[in-house]
């Protein structure tokens, strides 16, 4: 007597398909499982043992060995329960063999037969529509599923409801699909914002372009509240990025929240964040905030008070828009393409550059607070713009002057759709790529030239200063990048490293 199950196991953000083969044969009663089975799913004889039992199945009093296959794929978790229990049912004629090669099953058993949610379904529903298979999932995941669904997605409550479908006696209606949600986001107005003009500016520039921002200014001055605003001028997510975030968020086990799936994720760690939390990690690899914060943006606030390694490690994944976190057994690939938004204060106390309240720190002090974050960090920063006080006579203003995020955000639109007509996103302008679309005239690469002496610029400051200028040049609705652009371009640089070693520290 044998039956085969297919089902998909969880490494990252993939679902590699697991072949279930169960084997009934003679001899003492028992029930082995082979195929590099870790603890959770060694577990699993004893809840499918109950659960058939406790719905009024027979369990066979036969020698079991079930296979997952391959056997060089580890497997962990609950989520094989279901296709187990199905196999030793198929395998004793308690239901028909032949209806489970068309589907696909996942799923966690209680011990009265009931189905428990899962994490990282949704991978699992993409991966088995490549197959042709429909999928089978707990009622509990039914909304996540609702995200992918294409009518080929069945939740059940209980095993008794999945037998009954594959018995062909009572049918299961499959998961409507969602609809994709094209609002805007109705978080923080950027109208709210009084005064700083400058700041607002680098914010919509950061917006429209996808780049890293670096604000300073002392405390109280609205750097994260601007920070805040930045959600509520970007663009919706394609439905192909907002699948990609939600199967993120799916392996990490957090909800999807209804109406807010397609808008751009948030994410703002507190600086007592440690690297496995930051980029992810841990015996069984989970996503990190930068994962987290895939397609969306990453705030970090208090930048200096991270621990230095921590910042480190976002290094890579700002260039390369992924992490691998390698263990002894596997590597696993996280995407990781976030937009970072950073605040910080211009020296230990806060409060140098300040109009009224004197810094009391030191030249060699304030060299040392700003010498926490490291020049290749530094040089990820596309935009470095301070954040100043406002007077009291801006501040009391009931209307603060400032464009709401509804006005922005159609500037962003404007300028984010040149992009697209070009095939590239400005932050991600590399090699011919940015030589083909940032081309400058004589006057400006002069220009460019003496800033890179002048401000000790590395190739990769340079061609940051390029993209922000791209940006400048599509906010504008210009094809070719002006002097105008390069010069602004070229004003959002101030905490450049040769600025940051002299001793007389200014903002």
């Amino acid at each position: 007597m044998f039956a085969v199950v297919h089902t998909r196991a969880s490494i990252g953000v993939s679902a590699p398909s697991v072949t279930v083969e169960v084997h009934l044969s003679g001899g003492l009663p028992a029930l082995s499982i082979v195929g590099l089975p870790e603890t959770g799913v060694r577990e699993s004889r004893e809840r499918v043992r109950s659960a058939l039992m406790n719905a009024g199945f027979e369990f066979p009093a036969r020698r079991i060995t079930i296979n997952l296959a391959p056997a060089d794929l580890p497997k962990e978790g609950g989520r094989f329960d279901l296709p187990i229990a199905l196999g030793i049912l198929a395998a004793s004629g308690q239901i028909p063999a032949e209806s489970l090669a068309q589907y696909e099953c996942v799923g966690e058993l209680s011990l009265d037969g009931a189905l428990r949610p899962l994490k990282g379904v949704l991978p699992a529903i993409l991966a088995a529509r490549k197959e042709g298979r429909r999928l089978l999932i707990p009622q509990a995941n039914a909304a996540e599923a609702a995200l992918a669904s294409q009518d080929d997605v069945l939740p059940a409550g209980h095993l008794l409801t999945v037998c009954e479908h594959l018995c062909e006696r009572a049918r299961i209606s499959p998961v409507p699909p969602a609809v994709p949600e094209t609002g805007v986001n109705a978080g923080p107005d950027l109208a709210d914002v009084h005064g700083q003009s400058v700041p607002r500016r680098a914010l919509e520039i950061a917006a429209a372009g996808g780049h890293n921002l670096l604000m300073f200014g002392p405390p109280g001055t609205g750097k994260s509240m601007l920070a805040s605003r930045l959600p509520g001028i970007l663009p919706p997510l394609t439905t192909e990025f907002a699948l990609e975030v939600a199967s993120i968020h799916s392996v990490a086990g957090l909800p999807v929240r209804d109406g807010e799936w397609c808008q751009p994720p948030y994410r703002a760690p507190h600086h007592t964040a440690s690297s496995v939390a930051m980029v992810g990690g841990g015996s069984s690899p989970r996503p990190g905030e930068i994962s987290l914060a895939h397609r969306g943006v990453l705030f970090l606030d208090e930048l200096p008070e991270f621990e230095r390694r921590v910042l480190e490690v976002l290094r890579e994944p700002m260039e390369s828009g992924e992490i691998a976190i390698s263990r002894a057994a596997r590597q696993v690939t996280f995407p990781a393409c976030f937009q970072v938004v950073a605040a910080m204060n211009p020296c230990p106390c806060g409060y140098l550059g300040h109009p009224t309240i004197e810094c009391q720190c030191t030249p060699p002090q304030v060299l040392r607070y700003r010498a926490k974050i490291s020049g290749p960090l530094l040089d990820r920063f596309d935009l470095h713009v301070e954040v100043p006080v406002q007077n009291g006579e801006v501040l009391m203003k009931r209307d603060g002057g400032g464009e709401s995020s509804a006005v922005v955000r159609d500037r962003v639109y404007r300028a984010r759709e040149r992009q697209i007509q070009r095939g590239f996103g400005n932050a991600a302008l590399s090699g011919r790529e940015l030589q083909a679309h940032c081309r400058v005239d004589a006057a400006g690469e002069a220009m460019l030239s003496a800033a890179m002496e002048r401000l000790g610029l590395s190739a990769r400051a340079l061609h940051r200063i390029l993209r922000v200028a791209r940006t400048l040049a599509d906010l504008d609705g210009y094809d070719h990048i002006g002097n105008g652009h390069l010069v602004e371009a070229l004003g959002y640089r101030k905490l450049d490293r040769q600025q940051t070693r002299n001793a007389q520290v200014s903002v």
